[in-house]
């Protein structure tokens, strides 16, 4: 239950990806791939399939997210909301997805007022679909528990496994068309940067 589970009070500088690097992806699916369909849960736990969100919204980017838990995450999630006006101008809907319970979920979702959907992936459907899947050692999660971190209380699951921070760019066919996987997880695509990317492809 969401009880167990809170999000970081302190949320440190996010550094942005080195310009040279930008749209590299260092693990999973790359440009031209098109992940095989899913269907994942939304903060209020409903299904929906990678294929409803194309058709109904694209293009989509979508970004994958360590968990609520994460600090850096955090930051990009917030980053990305406060830009929603400059992704809607531009005809283009995020869609954040990580291991996170649908009430984890919910909770970023209210924190952040984020106004694009928000998705949660336990069973590691789409982790698996776009190739993200990270495996967190026995011995980190165990420390990760001395900063206040149980894992499995954020996914309601004891595999351990999140999403290596990446984003990628589908369109309506579900074909991805720019993509960008860094497994520093404490560094990410700007908004901006991301802007730039979507004019210079429009």
């Amino acid at each position: 239950m969401a009880q167990d589970i809170r999000l970081p009070e302190k949320l440190p500088e996010l550094a942005e990806t080195r310009s040279a690097d930008l749209g590299k992806a260092e693990a999973g699916l790359k440009v031209g791939d098109k992940p095989a369909d899913f269907t994942v849960l939304t903060h209020k736990g409903k299904d929906v399939s990678l294929g409803e969100l194309a058709k109904s919204n694209a293009p989509i980017l979508v970004v994958f997210y360590r968990g609520g838990w994460c600090p850096y995450c955090n930051v990009q999630i917030r980053q990305l909301a406060e830009a929603w006006p400059e992704f809607e101008k531009r005809g283009i809907t995020p869609v954040l997805i990580s291991v996170d319970k649908p009430d984890a979920s919910a909770m970023a979702k209210a924190t952040y007022e984020i106004p694009f959907p928000v998705l949660s992936d336990p069973e590691l459907k789409a982790h698996e679909a776009f190739d993200v899947v990270v495996e967190i050692d026995d011995a980190t999660a165990e420390k990760y528990k001395t900063y206040g971190i149980v894992l499995e209380n954020w996914s309601g699951k004891d595999h351990h496994k999140i999403a290596a921070p990446g984003i990628f760019l589908l369109d309506a066919s579900g074909t991805i068309q720019w993509a960008h996987v860094s497994k520093d997880y404490k560094t990410r695509p700007s908004v901006k940067q991301l802007l730039e990317m979507l004019d210079v492809r429009d």
